[in-house]
């Protein structure tokens, strides 16, 4: 099937001819007229499949220009970094259309985002957080709302963003259609499609777990950290690495990888994650979408959603703990009908996450040798060292004797008021006490 045999409107056509698109993928084929009928749904592809697609090109077909300045579609996303790639890619698909699409998002002022969505919009593209800060405040008027399009329902939930998504369904029009997105269908996902849309249509592109086939895969055992970054060394001197990403389990692994890879590759080289300034993070994107950066390093901040074309080569320096975040992040490459290389570095104590993940994907990764000259190291990092847990061995005291809570004062202390009243002197004179007779 070809794009010109769906029910595409001459502008979007024109624009997907710019582009050089052709043919869907199969999810863009399988969701396409489901969307187009209005009912609800769950779309459920692995990264990389062109889910971005599937749901902008029945919506930018099924939109109508109106006076009205409200939005009329809703496109929730988990990230600031995704909420810019979507309204990018709306702006894309419509130079041949007078569609004005808005992203906003938490970090950014909300004043500004305000006077912008006051000045008329169609399409919305928000983070749960400021959607809700923006309707909750009555910046944002949703009563036209016709399209709520949910992406990455899976990375929502796990983001702890379920509270928020619970009270935007009370604030949007009963009469909408409800689309969701979501890479792999998890008990959390099932639990909150069934509590707020009930029986809901499942539009699936591949098994969650099925690996993608333009992707290379390749495992090098190596015991620890240091190892691994003599490995890691070793293999960036292949010319064939052109557009590397490299992912690290946290934001102090990717640090100390950025300062040992910098020394090196200077410019050549940006490191992303959770920590660093909204603004950073955008332009270090950008700069490595652009290629005026060679390598990235990031955490799994960028695993879901990103669309970076032309990433060669994917290094998990180590292995996610959660097998489905490792097809999350060797989705960023062999994208659009490319091919792509996926080199995983598992140490001693991952080897158990790596069979969890080839589990999931019913496959046995190739093992490589490792290099002759790669350097072994038996130093370990704090993370690696082993844990010596001591035995709480508790000696038994003996109880002490205190007494009672109210005891006797010392002998310095008990003096007593010693003073005698006048009649008391009276009396014990006189034995008895002596008055001055009687008032007349």
């Amino acid at each position: 099937m070809r794009f010109e045999d769906l029910n595409l409107s001459n502008p979007i056509l024109n624009a997907l001819n710019d582009r050089g698109f052709t043919t869907p993928t199969p999810i863009q084929e399988r969701v396409f007229s489901k969307f187009m009928s209005g009912v609800d749904f769950m779309g459920i592809a692995q990264t990389g499949t062109g889910k971005t697609l599937a749901y902008l090109l029945p919506a930018l077909r099924l939109w109508k220009f109106t006076k009205s300045p409200l939005p009329q579609v809703l496109i929730v996303v988990p990230t600031r970094e995704l909420v810019i790639q979507v309204v990018e890619e709306i702006e894309k698909l419509t130079p041949y259309m007078n569609t004005h699409p808005v992203g906003v998002y938490g970090g950014a002022n909300i004043n500004t985002q305000a006077q912008t969505i006051m000045q008329g919009l169609d399409f919305l593209v928000a983070t749960p957080g400021r959607l809700l800060d923006l309707l909750l405040n009555g910046i944002l008027n949703p009563k036209n709302i016709k399209k709520l399009i949910i992406d990455e329902v899976d990375e929502m939930l796990d983001l702890g963003f379920r509270q928020q998504l619970v009270r935007l369904m009370d604030m949007l029009p009963e009469q909408r259609q409800n689309v969701m997105f979501s890479a792999t269908m998890t008990e959390d996902v099932e639990t909150f499609i069934s509590d707020f849309f009930g029986a809901v249509d499942r539009v699936e592109a591949a098994p969650v777990g099925t690996p993608l086939a333009n992707i290379n895969q390749s495992v090098y055992e190596v015991p620890n950290f240091n190892t691994k970054r003599n490995l890691l060394r070793i293999l960036l001197q292949d010319d064939q690495m052109k557009k590397v990403l490299i992912f690290a389990s946290n934001k102090r692994m990717a640090d100390s990888l950025y300062d040992e890879l910098v020394v090196e590759y200077g410019e050549q080289v940006g490191v992303i994650h959770s920590n660093k300034a909204q603004n950073n993070r955008f332009n270090t994107v950008k700069d490595f979408k652009e290629d005026r950066l060679q390598y990235l390093i990031a955490t799994d901040v960028v695993a879901r959603g990103i669309d970076i074309e032309g990433v060669t080569h994917v290094i998990n320096f180590d292995i996610p703990e959660v097998p489905e975040n490792y097809m999350h992040r060797i989705g960023r490459t062999g994208r659009a009908d490319r091919k792509g290389q996926s080199i995983a570095f598992v140490g001693d104590r991952e080897r158990e996450s790596m069979a969890l993940i080839e589990e999931l994907m019913s496959m046995k990764v190739n093992r490589l040798p490792n290099p002759e000259d790669l350097v072994y190291s038996d130093v370990l990092v704090d993370a690696e060292k082993p844990v010596i847990k001591m035995k709480n061995i508790l000696v038994k005291t003996k109880k002490r004797d205190v007494g009672p809570a109210f005891h006797d004062k010392k002998l310095k202390n008990q003096k007593v008021n010693m003073k005698k009243t006048r009649a008391e002197k009276m009396k014990e004179k006189y034995k008895k006490p002596k008055t001055r007779g009687q008032k007349r």
